[in-house]
């Protein structure tokens, strides 16, 4: 008769080993991709064209952005550097000077502010090439929120004599009724070197 080799004991084996997922599950740090915060806009309504839409945008009130498969950048047909893009985006939201080659302003009562004169129908159109490097389109896309975030921050010092991230949740909405951001993004197209 053969001898018996004993064996293992091998029942604590899968509590070892789901203890260790555990462990490497709660210590390792993972990478996590950042996304630009974007609300949708209201879907168009089936017997409504997109041509009426875009008629109902006046010229003077559409800043378009476009990068193209060499990543640069034109902004209302002009070549600009990415650098330069904030403070054109911040010129053409807050129109200061009245120009009338940028948005309209209008003056109206918020309730809260008070009389409150802004370009409400602005609207930043940016458009990239199906080739554009994600980078370039995140740096361009960064410039104009940052934009956005310098005119209220601006604005909430000048009317609340602090940062807009100080501020609660209801003063916030009523500086973003005076700078809404209104960035459009149109479908990718292949414009080669515009």
């Amino acid at each position: 008769m053969a001898k018996k080799v004993p064996q293992i004991n091998a029942s604590s084996m899968a509590d070892i080993s789901f203890l260790l997922l555990i462990f490497f599950l709660v210590t390792t740090s993972m990478d996590v991709n950042q996304g630009l915060a974007r609300r949708l806009p209201a879907p168009v309504p089936p017997d409504q064209k997109i041509e009426d839409l875009e008629k109902k945008i006046h010229d003077r009130d559409l800043l378009r952005v476009k990068i193209n498969s060499i990543n640069q950048l034109f902004v209302q047909g002009q070549e600009m550097d990415v650098k330069q893009l904030r403070a054109k985006a911040k010129e053409f939201i807050e129109n200061p000077n009245n120009d009338p080659n940028l948005p309209e302003r209008f003056t109206e009562e918020i309730q809260g502010l008070g009389a409150v004169t802004y370009t409400k129908n602005h609207v930043i159109s940016v458009q990239n090439d199906v080739d554009t490097k994600y980078q370039a389109y995140l740096d361009v896309q960064n410039e104009l929120v940052a934009a956005y975030n310098e005119l209220r921050d601006e604005y909430a010092h000048s009317k609340f004599g602090k940062a807009y991230n100080e501020l609660d949740e209801d003063e916030q909405k009523l500086v973003q009724k005076v700078y809404p951001q209104k960035i459009s993004e149109a479908e990718p197209k292949n414009y080669g070197g515009l």
